[in-house]
């Protein structure tokens, strides 16, 4: 989608604390939405990395790095009103910047291109590739490796803060000069918003996610999780993991997740497609309204919990990768394994490989356009009508000499 760029200008006053503050509890009637930053580290080159954390007035708490935009901690109430993080986090800096992709930004190009890369107008752009030929998430110098600029904001019961980078012409063999925005909301509903916009000053190609790993139990797997996806086709894939180019129809197949279905149940299928992909690592063509309508497109809830997360978006298709690498080498930031199935990725994007199957929804942004995408994560408690509030969570503690921003404006 292509629209206006973002417009209004961000007024921000930063108050420097000189001590701790207390992390004596508040009371929930005095809770208010807010955004905090502190530091969270120096990367290996020396850049300093922030840590946004977002705050509604119901205790839901959302942690953003600049390094990668990852979504360090999504903190959400459970069926006993008890808050806890739903995302898969890593203990360090060094161990974000060892592991690539890790519940972060993805860009230039999300998810797989084939074929060395790809031609536009006639031009031939070779991408950093591995021995079969695929280019994944732009490369090892991709979005996730990327430090991020940080503007909080605050509008009303609303409250965010917006990454900003700007990728030169040719990085990672992409080309054009082009200025991302990501826009992070946490709204007093308990939904996190990922508004995202782009330009360039040359033809480019461009598909923009974000990779983040939800575990709505806390338990080591998500296979009990049970899943639904708003899709009636999705896109074929070869030994490579990359689209044949052929759209088949998910009836009849373990990738039928219309109703909401176990993922254990369909994930270790030996069906072909889910053996190749070991799990769920397809990309499903989203049944929409309209081509840029935003609307719900998946939903994944917990029994064990009772939470569950709606996700709706304007892209035209879904990846869901059920985290079929993991085999516990990696450990989380509690110092456990993450094992196989750790964790639930739910990428809103375009198709993968689109630059070179003429048959897919084109990702090719020019001058004088603008790339815009939304997707949302709506979390609930199943069988209330409202979003939950947390009942252990003090939404003020945790930011010793951290910085307060008192802020204007809508982050647009």
């Amino acid at each position: 989608m292509r629209k206006r760029l973002f417009g209004n200008t961000v007024n921000v006053i930063v108050a420097i604390l000189g001590g701790p503050l207390s992390c004596t509890m508040v009371t929930r009637n005095v809770l208010a939405a807010e955004t905090s930053r502190e530091l969270y580290g120096v990367t290996a080159q020396g850049e300093r990395v922030e840590a946004y954390t977002l705050r509604n007035d119901r205790g839901m708490r959302v942690k953003v790095l600049s390094y990668g935009g990852i979504l360090n901690e999504v903190v959400v109430p459970d069926k006993k009103g008890s808050c806890g993080n739903v995302v898969l986090t890593l203990p360090d800096l060094q161990a974000y910047e060892t592991r690539s992709n890790f519940s972060s930004l993805l860009g230039r190009y999300a998810n797989r291109i084939a074929n060395n890369g790809f031609k536009l107008d006639g031009i031939r752009y070779e991408l950093k590739s591995n021995a079969s030929g695929v280019a994944s998430h732009g490369g090892e110098q991709g979005f996730s490796s990327r430090n991020w600029s940080g503007q909080p904001f605050k509008a009303g019961k609303s409250t965010g803060v917006v990454l900003s980078y700007v990728s030169g012409d040719g990085e990672s063999g992409f080309p054009g000069k082009l200025a991302v925005r990501v826009r992070y909301t946490v709204d007093d509903d308990n939904t996190l918003s990922l508004d995202y916009r782009a330009t360039t000053d040359k033809p480019t190609v461009l598909n923009l996610s974000h990779h983040v790993y939800f575990n709505l139990s806390g338990e080591p797997d998500i296979y009990d999780h049970r899943a639904q996806v708003l899709a009636d086709r999705y896109t074929l894939i070869d030994a490579r993991k990359v689209p044949t180019g052929e759209i088949a129809p998910v009836a009849g197949t373990p990738l039928d997740l219309r109703q909401l279905t176990r993922l254990g149940d369909r994930a270790k299928s030996k069906y072909p497609q889910m053996a190749l992909g070991n799990g769920f690592d397809h990309n499903f063509v989203l049944n929409k309204p309209a081509p840029d309508a935003l609307a719900v497109a998946a939903r994944i809830e917990s029994q064990v919990s009772g939470r569950m997360l709606e996700l709706s978006t304007t892209q035209p298709g879904l990846q869901l990768y059920t985290g079929n690498g993991f085999n516990g080498s990696l450990h989380n930031s509690k110092g456990q394994p993450i094992v196989q199935g750790a964790g639930v990725a739910l990428e809103t994007q375009h198709f993968p490989d689109s630059p070179n199957q003429p048959k897919f929804p084109s990702t090719v942004l020019r001058p004088g356009e603008e790339f815009r995408s939304t997707t949302r994560f709506k979390f609930s408690v199943t069988g209330l009508t409202e979003a939950g509030r947390c009942k252990n969570e003090d939404s003020r503690s945790g930011f010793r000499r951290s910085e307060r921003l008192a802020m204007n404006g809508d982050g647009d």
